[in-house]
């Protein structure tokens, strides 16, 4: 198995980007090949299709939301998906977290 880059063929053989935080965070802000790109961005540069990530003991990040819906500045008007247990639309303020980051895509690099 590789330990880099940006691939998925099934749940048992996927680069960890697909599946671990840091890995993914370190794979789209370092990523200068095949795949998509991302930058840290402060709120108000965020846009439909980035991520949040969410740390909930306030030293490790460990959970990745994907933005779908930004209604207004709070983070009770960010809608996300997430698939570690199935939701779609919850809003990031309804999440018990210490810190927050969010990754602005910045391109798809295929």
């Amino acid at each position: 198995m590789q330990k880099n880059g940006w691939y998925y063929n099934n749940g048992y053989d996927k680069s960890p980007s697909w599946s671990g935080v840091e890995f993914l965070y370190k794979f789209l802000t370092t990523n200068n090949g095949f795949g998509p790109r991302g930058t840290e961005v402060l709120q108000d540069k965020i846009e439909v299709g980035d991520i949040v990530q969410l740390s909930f003991n306030g030293s490790t990040f460990e959970h990745s939301l994907f933005i779908i819906n930004i209604t207004g500045s709070s983070l009770n008007d960010i809608a996300i998906a997430a698939h570690t247990y199935d939701v779609l639309g919850k809003k990031v303020g309804e999440y018990n977290f210490s810190k927050y980051r969010f990754i602005h895509i910045e391109n798809v690099g295929i």
